[in-house]
């Protein structure tokens, strides 16, 4: 059994997961919570893990894995009532399905850029949960400056097809047409900084008609 604050960390955790491909920081986790301070966050990780729900990667930030999440008690049925019961609303199609094939478009840099993105080569199976309306595609990573957002090397990232990113995200950016790479994206006035998420690589700074935003973040899968 998990308490309730338990329970809500461990379900906010695995809702930021899916939105982001990276755990949300303890301020986020803090805040969420409604708790005054970090160490709270920290007990309460540390019984998750105990519990077998949650595996914390040591040495590495913001790396929080998912390993189940509790099951859902199923409330007894209503007594008989001579009103009529309202009928639910049926999920839509797109709910309903369980998984979803994605494009698989070939390896992007978590590093120094590489080749430009290529054509599909294959597709990948993902949860339709991960997805919305906005096209997808599937690419694998390259290298490790993005490691401190959770973003590893070998992972495979879910990308939103789109040319518009806000300050902050994190982007596939194609620099002068050739090459590609996974950064999170800052403007700075008429240039676009790329940053990367490990301190031994520096933030590039390029002028805006340099880089062309080809999909934000949308989802990480990992293998083991």
């Amino acid at each position: 059994m998990l308490t309730k604050k338990q329970h809500e960390l461990l379900l906010f955790i695995d809702g930021h997961l899916r939105r982001t491909g990276f755990s949300p920081s303890f301020d986020e986790m803090k805040d969420a919570l409604g708790l005054r301070s970090k160490s709270g966050i920290h007990r309460l990780i540390s019984a998750l893990e105990e519990r077998g729900f949650l595996h914390r990667r040591h040495h590495r930030a913001r790396a929080l894995e998912i390993l189940r999440l509790p099951d859902i008690e199923v409330p007894p049925p209503p007594a008989p009532s001579d009103s009529p019961t309202p009928v639910p609303d049926l999920p839509s199609p797109e709910m309903m399905a369980a998984v979803v094939e994605v494009p698989f478009v070939g390896r992007i840099a978590a590093g120094n850029p590489i080749e430009a993105i290529t054509a599909e080569t294959a597709r990948i199976v993902v949860p339709g949960d991960m997805l919305g309306k906005a096209s997808h595609y599937a690419l694998e990573v390259t290298g490790d400056s993005m490691q401190e957002a959770g973003i590893l090397d070998g992972d495979m990232v879910i990308i939103r097809e789109g040319a518009h990113a806000a300050d902050g995200q994190i982007v596939v950016a194609l620099i002068d047409g050739e090459e590609v790479t996974l950064k999170r994206l800052r403007r700075e006035g008429g240039e676009i900084a790329l940053i990367p998420a490990n301190s031994h690589y520096e933030t590039r700074v390029l002028p805006a008609g340099r880089v062309s935003v080809q999909g934000t973040l949308a989802g990480l899968i990992r293998r083991y």
